[in-house]
């Protein structure tokens, strides 16, 4: 169900107070959208002192007055020497020699002296290492190792050096050894020839 216009307040025309009030709001609304602030908030105004900046505008005038005088400076330059024929002096004939050659050779010889004094004071020194007292412990060693092993090493040895093994090859009759078969091989190789 549609509501019709309620005015506030109490009129014999709904439909005509109902268009005097619509006029009424759009022109409030009007006014409203034109309204003037009363406070200023755009804040200061820049000072024409500082929006220019003439020191710098000076500066920048300076520079391309020195880069405008270098230009001119090289182009009479090149100018001059296009107009020559291009004859360079580049011949130095004064002998080199270096300012601080002496201070390098005073540093070096006080590093060869400091070199000197640290190789004598070393061999100088005598050894703290004894030979016969690592050979004792060595000896002590092996002797423990003798003692704690299943098998002792002196037999292993003997045992190796006893066995040789000679192979057929070559010229006919004659064998090179190994020490790597058995005797019980070399027994059988020597009833094959």
């Amino acid at each position: 169900m549609h509501k019709a216009y309620q005015p506030l307040k109490p009129a014999t025309n709904k439909y005509l107070q109902k268009k005097w009030d619509q006029t009424h709001y759009e022109a409030h609304r009007k006014k409203v959208k034109e309204a003037k602030p009363i406070v200023d908030t755009k804040g200061i105004r820049t000072p024409t002192h500082v929006q220019l900046k003439l020191k710098k505008t000076q500066v920048q005038e300076e520079r391309q007055a020195i880069i405008d005088r270098d230009n001119l400076l090289l182009a009479s330059r090149l100018a001059g020497i296009e107009r020559s024929k291009g004859l360079v002096d580049h011949r130095n004939e004064y002998p080199e020699h270096s300012l601080n050659a002496e201070r390098r050779r005073e540093e070096l010889a006080q590093v060869t002296r400091e070199n000197l004094a640290i190789y004598q004071r070393i061999t100088a020194r005598e050894s703290e290492y004894r030979r016969e007292v690592w050979e004792e412990d060595w000896e002590k060693v092996e002797r423990r190792r003798d003692d704690i092993a299943r098998y002792p090493r002196g037999v292993a040895n003997k045992q190796r050096s006893k066995k040789s093994v000679k192979f057929s090859g070559g010229t006919p009759g004659h064998s090179q050894s190994s020490s790597s078969r058995t005797e019980d091989d070399q027994d059988e190789t020597t009833e094959e020839d």
